[in-house]
């Protein structure tokens, strides 16, 4: 966590880092999170229940909530904890106007530039800015936005290009002298420098790439994650022979055969197809065979000194989780965030 930190950091290159906390620090844990982070400038998250985990663990600077107050009892606790939120639509901007006498909660403004999920319109944003300056809930911190497409190398290209997002948003706060946060973390790591106080950058302090074709080691990052188990068994079948549900697998020839204590119960992807690289003794071998609730079948031909207990990486420093998120048509952020609570966590420093 900390060696990708500081590779974001020196992206930054002068900005402000919020680093993203939100689902558990996608699936690392909120407490891990706060130590690794810790020379961040801020922390990025949405679940009230996260930032007082976050505050517990002694976490002291600035604590962001990107989907701001979800119902009118939040504002108290952003008083209570010192959180900021984000303000993206009219009844979050009422919860502040109606708030009962007490501190300023600090207010970041979002503004829809074309992802069309969250966020005042463009046409809205001097209205809510006006709002928000004779608000005494509030204290207006900054302006911020989110890109549909940083990850693509043309900002021209498509609906919701990179330019396009920011001439939108440019145009939006003429007028309006406030800090802007703009970068996510293919934009920090995938465009060239933009003019913003802070950054937000969330997948890759973990080790994952926001973009397929750049690989995170091509970027400078290492894999925070490694989900790793062992061989519970091993076994040889005869060519014609299946394994497992479906008897998806059939074996062409005499093939050992190692089941790997994990499966879709521990969160490793129930659709993962054959061919899924797992590292078994520091070997890649493809998967073969459906993956089950508690076990994982893999084709040892290329790991033939394997035997019960050899040591199994999932993902990892061996199998970046990139490449089993791609296996499966996914992405890495997903595979993590679905590691499940009954997977034993060793925190190494």
């Amino acid at each position: 966590m900390r060696h990708n930190l500081r590779r974001a950091r020196s992206r930054a290159a002068g900005r402000k880092i919020w680093a993203v906390i939100k689902a558990n620090a996608y699936g690392h844990g909120i407490e891990r999170a706060v130590l690794g982070f810790a020379d961040a400038d801020g922390l990025a998250l949405i679940d009230f229940d996260e930032a007082r985990r976050a505050r517990a663990a002694r976490w002291t600077g600035p604590i962001l909530m990107l989907e701001g107050c979800f119902e009118a009892g939040d504002v108290a606790i952003c008083r209570e904890l010192d959180l900021g939120v984000v303000v993206h639509d009219e009844s979050q901007l009422r919860m502040l106007e109606q708030a009962p006498a007490g501190p300023p909660i600090g207010v970041f403004v979002k503004v829809n530039t074309g992802m069309n999920r969250l966020g005042v319109e463009p046409s809205q944003l001097a209205s809510v800015h006006a709002r928000l300056v004779q608000c005494p809930a509030a204290r207006l911190d900054g302006l911020t936005m989110h890109f549909a497409n940083a990850e693509r190398a043309d900002r021209h290209a498509g609906p919701a290009a990179v330019n396009e997002q920011l001439a939108r948003f440019e145009a939006a706060c003429r007028g309006i002298d406030l800090p802007h946060s703009v970068s996510n973390s293919g934009a920090l790591f995938l465009q060239p420098p933009l003019a913003e106080a802070w950054v937000r950058t969330g997948i890759a302090l973990y080790g994952a790439t926001p973009d397929v074709a750049h690989s995170a080691e091509h970027l400078g990052l290492r894999p925070v994650m490694r989900l790793t188990s062992e061989l519970l068994a091993v076994r040889t079948i005869a060519a014609g022979e299946a394994v497992g549900y479906g008897s998806r697998f059939v074996a062409g020839g005499p093939t050992r055969i190692g089941v790997v204590a994990c499966g879709y119960a521990d969160g490793y992807p129930r659709h993962a197809p054959d061919g899924t690289p797992v590292a078994v003794d520091g070997t890649l071998v493809p998967i073969a065979g459906c993956v089950s609730m508690d076990l994982i079948t893999v084709d040892l031909t290329a790991a033939p000194d394997a035997r019960v207990g050899s040591p199994v990486e999932l993902w990892g420093d061996q199998v970046p989780i990139d490449v089993v998120a791609k296996h499966c048509g996914t992405v890495g952020y997903e595979l993590m965030c679905a590691v499940a609570p009954r997977v034993r966590v060793v925190a190494v420093d």
